[in-house]
């Protein structure tokens, strides 16, 4: 089974169009040691040729066009991206969606009702692709029960809902529910490994802790450091928890929720802001990072299982 990071950043990617924090304008310069990145998304797939695609960053078209591996070249129109499976309804995971309207056929469309919901009113992508390929909903349930994805035999997949917060635009902000967020549990039903995949995690529970105990690969929410990291810049009011997101240093911060995870998991963080320190390789976060035995993901980074 493979698994492909497409793109690595938070919304916005890094560095940020309009921002000169101090990791963007040292990227920009040239005086940061760090890589680029593009707006966070992942692809997986069975037989390295029929891929799902899970969130359509903004960035999709320089996603695809930086992975070979999604235009297998097998027809004068043809894609590898058999399915897309929505995590979210944040503007920097399903804009992308517009970005392959030209499919020929409905494009199979995974999501919880409620991100549905909102990007069929809300934000009405699924409203505006009617008049181009359309899409084919699949409802998920989070029931931690393990499905097919369509036109992708060979990778099984289960949804958990996640404590965090729908996007600014939704009706439902102030008053989250089941189902805005999820993460993903992909299994490899031959050898039984698994990924929890969950790039907007906002709170851990006892439940999710033993859940990401059981798999071989964890990859989640890297967006900040600390909890005021936007505030301490002057870029923001809100915190990370304000934003849904649960900041890596800290007490009770993902770098000690991972810390308590068995010693063969491996901890990768995806999903990262750019204002967040561990993107300068140089800097004390990131070595703390590589202390604790953690990893960045960044774009193009493969991981098998």
């Amino acid at each position: 089974m493979y698994l492909r990071v497409l793109g690595s950043a938070a919304g916005g990617g890094f560095p940020q169009w309009n921002c000169n924090c101090p990791r963007c304008k040292g990227l920009r310069d040239g005086s940061l040691r760090a890589r680029a990145r593009t707006q966070s998304s992942i692809a997986v797939s069975a037989n390295g040729l029929d891929w799902l695609l899970i969130n359509a960053s903004p960035d999709i078209l320089q996603q695809i066009r930086d992975n070979p591996v999604l235009q297998p070249e097998r027809a004068q129109r043809d894609s590898g991206i058999a399915a897309v499976l929505l995590m979210d309804a944040q503007i920097d995971h399903v804009t992308g969606l517009l970005m392959l309207r030209e499919r020929q056929t409905p494009l199979p469309l995974l999501a919880t009702r409620e991100v549905l919901s909102d990007i069929g009113t809300g934000f009405p992508i699924t409203s505006i692709l009617s008049h181009y390929c359309g899409v084919q909903p699949h409802v998920l349930v989070c029931d931690g029960y393990p499905l097919g994805v369509p036109g992708l035999p060979g990778l099984e997949l289960s949804a958990v809902p996640l404590d965090s917060k729908p996007p600014p635009y939704s009706p439902f902000r102030g008053s989250p529910r089941q189902g805005d967020n999820i993460g993903v549990v992909l299994s490899n039903p031959t050898n039984g490994r698994k990924i929890f995949y969950a790039p907007g995690l906002g709170q851990m529970t006892p439940q999710l802790h033993a859940l990401m105990a059981g798999c071989e690969v964890v990859l989640v929410d890297g967006t900040f450091w600390c909890a005021d990291e936007m505030q301490r810049l002057g870029l923001s009011s809100k915190t990370a928890f304000d934003m849904g997101h649960l900041p890596q240093s800290g007490a009770g911060g993902m770098l000690e929720h991972l810390a308590r995870l068995p010693a063969g998991v491996r901890k990768v963080l995806i999903h990262i802001n750019n204002t967040n320190p561990i993107l300068d390789e140089d800097s004390p976060e990131r070595a703390e990072l590589t202390a604790a035995g953690v990893e960045l993901a960044h774009d193009g980074m493969e991981i098998l299982f």
